[in-house]
């Protein structure tokens, strides 16, 4: 099974160095839009405010980004 590592970059870059092995890329956009979705919420809670620019990068085992979900993806802003 594959392994995937998910890089918060927002006002920090914290890099994933564990990585979660997953059963392909669909299950890694689900998880890193589960993580997106965690933190923009986490984002408004702590700080009243969100940054819909901030972004998980998902890696694999190569080490190369093989895709992106910022928060603006993961979340719906209405009003």
């Amino acid at each position: 099974m594959p392994r995937f590592y998910f890089h918060l970059r927002n006002d920090l870059s914290v890099d994933d160095e564990e990585g979660t092995e997953l059963p392909d890329l669909d299950a890694a956009h689900r998880r890193a839009t589960d993580y997106a979705i965690d933190m923009a919420a986490a984002s408004v809670r702590e700080r009243c405010e969100l940054n819909l620019r901030h972004r998980i990068e998902v890696g694999d085992e190569s080490g190369g980004i093989v895709l992106t979900v910022t928060f603006g993806d993961a979340v719906t802003v209405r009003g």
